[in-house]
């Protein structure tokens, strides 16, 4: 992994928190470019990206190898040349702090920032990102984490899910199915399994909204 990015920040001293704001993302999002993810960003970040690390894009972009030679404060305006085929343009997702009971995704006013998913993933259906809260799916995932999901309103047994239960806020759980019934399943033990019976799966309710298809982790 190219760790440019990350030395660079950590040379000007600067946190993920302060590179975020002048970029305009979250600081997840400036961890995942740091981690290599950065062949869907945008034009317009790599631009704030490069100003805010005091580089050229190109050095974003891997193209030049020191940050000296390609600071040349040209943060707005570059061009790629490569013989490499270009890569396929991502499709820009919805990440929301939370989904409120009886409210439509579509509805949902609380974005805190956006993902990008492939345009063969977008060809599968309708897709939106959820931050996590709480510790219940530790140690996969942690608080602050995202999910990328796919709307629907089953999935298999073994596969996580987001859920509504008794109108309550939208909660990531494992679903399991048995003959009467489902269990919501908790990664971290300390939990216990939200247990419902076919009967109360329909008076609660119990509402499947999501399968969890992805997670994209902050460190």
């Amino acid at each position: 992994m190219d760790n440019r990015l990350y030395e660079r920040r950590k040379e000007l001293g600067l946190t993920l928190e302060e590179v975020g704001n002048i970029v305009g993302v979250s600081k997840s999002t400036v961890k995942k470019w740091e981690s290599g993810y950065i062949e869907n960003m945008k034009r317009d970040k790599i631009a704030l990206l490069a100003k805010a690390l005091k580089v050229s894009p190109l050095y974003i972009m891997g193209i030049d190898c020191s940050p000296e030679q390609s600071n040349n404060n040209d943060y707005t305006h570059f061009q790629i040349e490569s013989n490499q085929p270009a890569r396929k343009k991502g499709i820009t997702i919805n990440v929301l702090g939370r989904v409120a009971a009886g409210i439509p995704i579509e509805a949902v006013e609380d974005i805190i920032d956006t993902e990008e998913i492939s345009e063969d993933m977008a060809a599968t259906g309708e897709f939106f990102g959820l931050r996590i809260h709480g510790d219940s799916m530790e140690p996969r995932m942690s608080e602050g984490d995202v999910v990328i999901v796919r709307k629907q309103e089953d999935a298999e047994s073994g596969e996580i899910v987001i859920a509504m239960v008794n109108g309550c806020d939208a909660t990531c759980k494992r679903l399991k199915k048995y003959t009467d019934g489902i269990m919501l399943l908790s990664n971290n033990p300390k939990y216990e399994p939200m247990v419902f019976s076919k009967e109360e799966i329909e008076t609660k309710p119990v509402r499947i909204i999501g399968r969890v298809v992805e997670l994209r982790a902050k460190f």
